[in-house]
């Protein structure tokens, strides 16, 4: 395939939605499905069919549109119109009000700060698309960087190294250099190399991954195809979590479509380079969220962590390298490609380029999906894009990075959103999980609430993690119930360290975070809940 051949398809896309008056699209993400997008979609649908204006107008079905909380969600275009809380009796309407003005009863305004003080490069097409068309995401400039990289004589070493200079780190969690890792992998010396995608999203409130894997899923595996012609793998698997029906279902069509376009499979573009993609399904496991558990779970394997080293890099799937990357770095890749390295670096903060999706959720009034530059402050993020806390409450807290974060309070809400700043304050960045918490909750409830979800999960392979993350949920009860003493205070302190420092792996390891963070800074809540010691008679 040609260039001009490549391009044209896109092109005749382009056109043929150019040739349509009114776009109405409507979000086919889980979040407005679970409210009834499907019957609204299908009730638009009849309603243009009755009126005889498929030659005006077409319904699509799209991506996240963002404000998951207001579902079901639809927008118009070329009038750039959105509706919230959309329902299939409201179809009649929407289409009389076609080029007379948005039908304001259910008209979402675009003014307000949840869409105005977003930066968006992994969901630039999400709500644009729809996912399960690839001329649809072509249009959108799909494959492109990846026909860049193939046949215009981009060497696998330029692409490590705009990865590289561009800043990106991994949007998983641990925040590691991407380049860095794409380096070491692209070092090793052998025939057979792994590229494996992160899918495995299971910290509570986040909905990042799912989100782009359901609204753009072409976008990462053009990402997965990039990352495997620079470090020189041929085979690629997806490891998804088998709740995820929708993105499940998404992403086999794509690598269907992607494969019958030759944008996946053999000679890539009539170039030499070729590479596979699969899937597979993981069982609801938090801990194979862990790299080492992953792959062994991809294997056949139970999916339990190992000590590390080797690391995947060196000894991955079957003993071989592999390269792995969440779902939402693999989706930066080809922007960067595209738009090069300083444009990417220009973004953010010095040592935490680019952006980062949110999924902003909790006591807050704008809950949703959100991309923002790195950098930007909790309380932008909170305040501004989230509409700050409903129904007259105070704000007391955000929790950052799932059960491996921590509760950050009003004192720090001025801190900007990056790896080391989180960090500082004991919580992470994790994979994106923002949960924000009003004056009505109990943060020994919220500790204990994260230690249950980590005690279910551990695998139970490293005696720290399973016995200790039992310990600390019994004392966490014994503070809910007010039947704490200070002793159990001592030792809660003291099994936090041990656990934190002895545990086999990340989930062990982070697992006292929320409980350290809520101790750190309220404590009082914990001292109010000790019973008080009884005089000897």
């Amino acid at each position: 395939m040609d260039r001009e051949e490549f391009e044209q398809i896109g092109q005749k896309r382009r056109e043929a939605d150019a040739a349509v008056e009114y776009h109405i699209n409507v979000c086919t993400s889980s979040g407005c499905v679970a409210s009834g997008s499907a019957a609204v979609k299908e009730s638009l649908e009849a309603e243009v069919k009755a009126r005889d204006l498929k030659h005006k107008c077409r319904v699509n079905g799209v991506g996240c549109l963002g404000l998951c909380g207001s579902g079901p969600i639809l927008s118009i275009q070329p009038e750039d119109a959105l509706y919230q809380k959309v329902k299939p009796q409201d179809s009649a309407e929407i289409v009389d009000h076609l080029g007379q003005g948005p039908v304001e009863r259910i008209e979402l305004k675009q003014d307000n700060a949840f869409f105005q003080q977003q930066q968006r490069v992994v969901l630039a097409n999400a709500g644009k698309l729809d996912p399960e068309d690839i001329e649809s995401a072509m249009a959108h400039g799909a494959y492109r960087a990846l026909y860049k990289v193939t046949t215009e004589e981009m060497y696998p070493t330029d692409v490590v190294r705009e990865i590289t200079q561009s800043g990106l780190r991994g949007r998983g969690g641990a925040g590691y250099p991407t380049g860095l890792k794409w380096a070491t992998v692209a070092k090793m010396d052998e025939g057979l190399k792994y590229i494996v995608c992160n899918g495995d999203e299971g910290d509570p409130g986040a909905f990042m991954d799912r989100s782009i894997m359901e609204s753009d899923p072409h976008r990462i595996l053009e990402g997965m195809a990039i990352a495997a012609y620079a470090v020189g793998a041929s085979e690629g698997y997806i490891y998804i979590r088998a709740e995820y029906g929708l993105g499940i279902q998404r992403l086999k069509k794509a690598i269907r479509q992607a494969e019958k376009m030759g944008c996946l499979g053999k000679n890539i573009f009539d170039s030499p380079f070729s590479f596979s993609v699969q899937l597979r399904l993981g069982a609801g496991a938090f801990v194979c969220g862990e790299e080492t558990a992953l792959i062994a779970s991809i294997e056949g394997q139970r999916g339990n962590p190992r000590p590390r080293p080797p690391y995947p890099a060196m000894s991955g799937l079957w003993g071989h390298s592999t390269l792995i990357n969440n779902v939402e770095t693999f989706a930066n890749i080809a922007p960067i490609i595209l738009n090069g390295s300083e444009w990417f670096s220009s973004m953010g903060t010095e040592k935490s380029a680019g952006t980062k999706v949110f999924a902003l959720s909790g006591k807050v009034n704008r809950v949703g999906l959100i991309e923002v530059p790195m950098g930007i402050s909790l309380r932008e993020i909170i305040e501004e894009i989230g509409g700050g806390i409903p129904d007259g409450h105070a704000f007391k807290a955000v929790q950052t990075g799932g059960p491996s974060g921590g509760c950050i309070p009003e004192e720090h809400l001025d801190t900007p959103v990056d790896y080391e700043s989180l960090r500082a304050l004991g919580s992470i960045m994790g994979s994106g999980g923002m949960v924000v918490m009003d004056d009505t909750s109990s943060m020994v409830s919220v500790a204990r609430y994260f230690m249950e979800f980590c005690m279910d999960e551990s695998c139970g392979k490293c005696i720290p993690c399973r016995v200790g993350t039992a310990q600390m949920y019994e004392l966490l009860t014994r503070f809910v119930n007010k039947e704490a003493t200070e002793a159990d205070l001592t030792l809660l302190e003291e099994l936090c360290e041990m656990v934190s420092q002895t545990s086999l792996c990340g989930l062990g390891q982070s697992a006292p975070n929320p409980v350290m963070s809520t101790l750190r800074y309220f404590r009082e809540e914990y001292l109010e809940r000790i019973t008080p010691a009884h005089e000897p008679a």
